[in-house]
């Protein structure tokens, strides 16, 4: 097994947001994410079958509900998103990296 680190192997430019699963078993799925001015598409809302508790490691981005409430994540900042919670990124940081860390779960 050799270690990785989630803030290596970045390109420089990259046109939609990088999503990669880094950890998966039957429970749990982990995922870095980066972002840079990247948002969710018009009027798209994710739904999800499973929770997501995701903590943001650089930049700054908001989450949007659909009761039109908002969480600002700045680095180091993380939360709860229970399943079915729809919700969407309504924006990223154009200016710097937003790196993500994301555990979906049962």
């Amino acid at each position: 097994m050799s270690s990785k680190n989630i803030y290596l192997d970045i390109p420089d430019k990259f046109p939609d947001e990088i999503i990669e699963t880094i950890f998966k078993s039957e429970n749990v799925r982990i995922e870095r994410i980066i972002s840079k001015g990247h948002s969710s598409p018009e009027n798209f809302w994710y739904n999800q079958e499973e929770n997501e508790w995701v903590i943001v490691l650089e930049g700054k981005a908001e989450i949007k509900y659909d009761d039109d409430s908002t969480d600002i994540l700045r680095k180091g900042d993380y939360l709860f998103i229970p399943a079915h919670k729809k919700h969407r990124v309504e924006w990223t940081s154009p200016d710097e990296l937003t790196i993500w860390l994301a555990v979906f779960f049962k």
